[in-house]
């Protein structure tokens, strides 16, 4: 193997490290969003399951003493 071609070897295998990279890159900020949307579904339903709880509680009438 001549140098040119070790060069051009290793500079197709940086390119293809450096694609590789940014796609897992992209993936795992796409991965974070989907994470913080999750999160903050979970925090509405919690609030709402609250919210519906609450509102049962003083629907009903408080049992005799």
């Amino acid at each position: 193997m001549t140098p040119a071609e070790f060069e051009a070897r290793y500079q197709e295998q940086v390119r293809d490290i450096l694609t590789r990279l940014q796609s897992a890159m992209a993936t795992s900020s796409q991965l974070e969003a989907s994470m913080v949307e999750i999160g903050e579904s979970v925090q509405r339903l919690s609030r709402e399951v609250e919210q519906f709880l609450l509102a049962q509680r003083s629907s009903q009438p408080n049992p005799p003493s």
